[in-house]
């Protein structure tokens, strides 16, 4: 998280250590030496923008931890923050709509860094007739909107090994960004209480992938996700958006949605 007490040696100190990267090997990949990279750690050396940009190479910094490296050293961001909504990122939202349009009748959405929902399909919109409509009142979070009792949690079959999937993921993006809303968010659908014969999964080693499975009236649908990003992308929010979406995981569930059900 960027604060105004950031230096250089904090955010590459921070950074070596997520990565596990000794100095030695961070000064190897960036090809400087060892002592000059101690010396802009420890501030007895200005590092120019070209060297912060060298150095947040083999880190592999996001776009926005770029920024935050840059403004730590005295310079002005490399890369605008800028919403979808913004008339320079217009082909980028035309692109985005195409993608989720185009998955109809399969649910796809939208959402960004904190898994707030951004766009979403008709598809989507039709498994969501029975959650309380608090939890889709913008900002409307996605997990939240799935672990929750008053979301879609009762109507998932694998609620369970569905739920340690999420967790899972939100934690290894938690740790790896160091992002403290991700940490909360967590630990909050964390300790969202569960049934007390809710067993933790034991998960069939020769799956492919960890299915969601929904109960709608008479019909279960079975999904597998796939995540999609921009990876090109000079735009901070447009490198945190990610787009999810979800197949069929077997001809039931293909023939339901095809037919409109």
């Amino acid at each position: 998280m960027t604060t105004t007490s950031d230096t250089v040696g904090d955010v590459l100190r921070d950074w070596r250590r997520r990565r596990r990267l000794s100095q030695m090997a961070l000064a190897g990949e960036a090809d400087i030496s060892t002592r000059h990279l101690s010396f802009v750690e420890s501030g007895r050396a200005a590092p120019s923008r070209e060297m912060l940009m060298r150095l947040a190479e083999p880190l592999a910094l996001p776009l926005r931890e770029r920024n935050r490296l840059l403004l730590a050293g005295g310079y002005a961001p490399l890369y605008p923050e800028r919403g979808l909504d913004a008339p320079d990122l217009a082909a980028a939202r035309e692109a985005v709509e195409a993608i989720l349009a185009a998955h109809d009748p399969y649910p796809a959405l939208a959402v960004d860094r904190h898994w707030t929902l951004v766009a979403a399909n008709r598809a989507v919109n039709g498994l969501l007739a029975d959650v309380a409509p608090n939890l889709l009142e913008p900002p409307v979070n996605v997990l939240r909107l799935s672990l929750s009792p008053e979301g879609l949690a009762p109507s998932i079959v694998n609620l369970a090994e569905w739920r340690q999937h999420l967790l899972e993921r939100l934690r290894h993006d938690a740790t790896s960004s160091g992002d403290g809303r991700l940490i909360e968010l967590h630990d909050e659908l964390r300790a969202i209480p569960v049934a007390a014969s809710m067993r933790p999964p034991h998960r069939n080693a020769t799956g492919i992938a960890v299915p969601l499975v929904l109960r709608r009236g008479d019909t279960t649908l079975s999904f597998l996700s796939t995540t999609t990003v921009f990876g090109t992308a000079t735009d901070v929010a447009l490198a945190e958006l990610t787009l999810e979406a979800f197949l069929p995981a077997d001809p039931a569930t293909r023939e339901a949605l095809a037919g409109g059900r």
